[in-house]
């Protein structure tokens, strides 16, 4: 789930070696574009569908994407760039949080349930992504603190993907959209409260950078 993505970025490159620093960053690429693409096609499955389970889904990819992308970006840099990062990624999962949860509330006094066939090729789909993630990541597993979260992130996000999976088999068996309205809201709460950590994190560590900043002035 997004919270798990959110950690420490501060020696990320440590036990890297200058041959596997390369392949470890190209792998990071590789991990970005298939969860960014699979968040965009998990919102258009989610909208079309009517699955509020695939759009909170959809939330998890999103904060691997950024995830992968703050992990490459702040490879090199200090420390108050990689907290307004985390602003921005907080920000982004809390506000997606939110939306998934405004869709679960309409949903759940609507009763409208959503299509299970496309919950189910999508959920296989975003499965597929995922173990394959896991599996380029496994090699980096014994690393720093941040490396091994980078894969178990990637390795537990499948669960998520497992429980999309068991919504649509729900909402096919049930011909109700609550199997799908209990995993979105459930993956909604997790997102939500991820982003309000992340940001609470990322406002200390904005602090501390300018704590920093000013002592070196002295």
């Amino acid at each position: 789930m997004p919270a798990c993505c959110h950690h420490d970025h501060d020696h990320d490159h440590e036990h890297l070696s200058a041959a596997d620093t390369p392949r470890y960053r190209r792998i990071l690429w590789i991990a970005l574009a298939l969860n960014a693409a699979m968040f965009a096609i998990e919102i258009g499955g989610g909208l079309r569908s009517g699955s509020v389970s695939l759009l909170a889904d959809a939330i998890d990819f999103f904060g691997d994407a950024a995830n992968y992308g703050v992990t490459l970006a702040v490879l090199s840099a200090g420390l108050a760039w990689r907290a307004r990062a985390a602003v921005l990624k907080g920000g982004c999962m809390l506000a997606f949080g939110l939306f998934v949860a405004g869709r679960t509330i309409w949903s759940a006094t609507h009763g409208v349930p959503p299509e299970p066939l496309t919950m189910g090729v999508i959920g296989t789909l975003a499965l597929a992504v995922n173990v394959g993630v896991a599996g380029l990541l496994y090699a980096f597993r014994e690393g720093n603190a941040n490396m091994r979260s980078v894969w178990l992130c990637s390795r537990n996000d499948a669960i998520g993907n497992v429980a999309v999976m068991i919504a649509a088999l729900g909402v096919f068996g049930t011909g109700t959209a609550w199997p799908d309205i209990a995993v979105a809201a459930v993956m909604a709460a997790l997102a939500i409260g991820g982003g309000v950590s992340v940001l609470r994190q990322a406002r200390g560590e904005l602090g501390h950078a300018h704590r920093a900043s000013e002592e070196s002035r002295v």
